[in-house]
């Protein structure tokens, strides 16, 4: 797997790894590199060639803070006996980062990586009110769904929503669902359904506003996503489907959308709640849910992000007093 070295003035480089990882999953072969007040150039040089000596791979992408400070000069030095395979890339920020670890699953070239993230570094910059968005920046990715509403009977595509991922999660739309789901599913819609979310206006806006560049967010009732799934307009859009619990997930599924997997991601703890798992924390409700909607042929998969080993939610809730 393709190395990085994530280096910064001060101690950025550790904490955006930090931020990382909790969204995408711990990382092998990476490592942050910091220059300190009161450390050189020659300081964070050795830094860079222990980091790259620990590596298992002779492909090394650098993601520095800043073009031309010395972070960027000392990867420089280093990158000079390597252009055929390592590369350089400054500007650090989250989506960029988040990007590479995704982008390490599918390529084995550090100069594959580095051209693949510039993009998603770009895109993650921008700017409330949006009237101060540069139009160019400001354009979103176009997808294949309709870009005018149609009139009501019209088939499109195969006339079925393509429901790419179904999952449950006490967060809605946060880090890991913008980032590491969204890229794993590759959504055109990121559907929150919810009727308590869909009468709270507040959330309503905070959910659209989190949605990544070239993705839809919306928020609907339960009802209303009954009708969007049988609904052919709605024939070329792929949606990832959120959940703030499994009641909700289970009421769908009974109003005959058809989700022949729930992905179980968090749901948080409360009084009366048993926690089963670091993230995952359930009621006697709640394991009434997960019985019925398995009673509909649904499977479930307990995973935070794409990279994690899935797991059946039924060995966890065992640890409850409400599955024998």
């Amino acid at each position: 797997m393709v190395g990085i070295i994530l280096a910064s003035h001060g101690e950025f480089a550790e904490g955006i790894l930090q931020s990382g990882q909790m969204i995408v999953g711990e990382q092998e072969n990476v490592k942050a590199v910091t220059l300190m007040p009161s450390e050189g150039p020659d300081d964070i040089k050795r830094k860079m060639e222990e980091a790259i000596a620990s590596f298992d791979s002779d492909e090394v992408l650098f993601l520095v803070d800043l073009w031309g400070g010395t972070p960027f000069n000392q990867a420089n030095t280093l990158f000079e006996d390597h252009k055929d395979k390592w590369a350089i890339v400054a500007g650090l920020n989250l989506g960029m980062l988040i990007e590479a670890f995704t982008g390490r699953f599918g390529m084995d070239k550090a100069q594959d990586i580095a051209k693949a993230i510039i993009e998603p570094g770009k895109d993650s910059v921008k700017v409330r009110p949006e009237s101060l968005q540069p139009k160019e920046a400001a354009e979103e990715t176009k997808n294949e769904e309709p870009s005018k509403p149609l009139p009501k009977g019209t088939v499109v595509g195969d006339g079925k929503i393509d429901i790419r991922l179904a999952r449950i999660d006490s967060r809605l739309l946060h880090g890991q669902v913008a980032t590491a789901w969204s890229k794993d599913v590759q959504p055109t819609r990121i559907i929150v359904v919810s009727d308590d979310v869909a009468e709270d206006d507040l959330r309503k806006s905070l959910i659209t506003q989190a949605s990544p560049p070239g993705i839809k967010a919306n928020v609907v009732p339960i009802k209303k996503m009954i009708e969007v799934a049988k609904d052919p307009r709605f024939g070329k859009t792929s949606a990832l489907l959120l959940f703030e619990n499994p009641q909700d997930a289970l009421r769908v599924i009974e109003g005959g959308v058809e989700i022949d997997e729930v992905n179980v991601g968090s749901m948080a703890h409360s009084e009366g709640k048993v926690m089963i798992n670091n993230v995952l924390s359930v009621d006697k409700d709640d394991v009434e849910a997960f019985r019925k909607m398995q009673d509909h042929g649904v499977t479930f998969d307990v995973r935070k992000v794409p990279s994690d080993q899935s797991r059946d939610i039924w060995p966890l809730l065992k640890k409850t007093k409400y599955v024998d």
